[in-house]
């Protein structure tokens, strides 16, 4: 994939992520949740001072398929079930992650 075509898939997902999160969040305004410039340090969504207050996380955004094995993963956890699906996973001398559907995710910091 060329340089040009990752950075549209990443900004594309960046616009999503902005979009959820002032969905979930009403008291926000649009200035108070932005989505970084290709290639500019820090979070990939920048949050205000009161977005920060309300929404408590920093957001790191990755869209690739490098990651299929997660994927297939989240999808073996919800098989069969109506219970939300998560995904805990580890590597050594790292903590845990979990790994749960994105608007669960607001669902449970809003």
């Amino acid at each position: 994939m060329k340089n040009r075509s990752k950075k549209i898939k990443s900004a594309k997902l960046q616009r999503l992520v902005r979009s959820k999160v002032l969905k979930a969040f009403p008291h926000l305004r649009k200035k108070d949740v932005s989505v970084a410039l290709a290639g500019q340090q820090g979070p990939d969504i920048i949050l205000s001072r009161t977005g920060k207050k309300l929404v408590g996380h920093n957001f790191e955004i990755k869209n690739q398929n490098r990651m299929s094995t997660v994927w297939k993963w989240y999808n073996q956890a919800c098989k069969n079930t109506k219970l939300d699906g998560a995904v805990v996973m580890k590597s050594n001398t790292r903590a845990p992650l979990a790994v749960i559907d994105f608007d669960h995710f607001l669902d449970l910091i809003k």
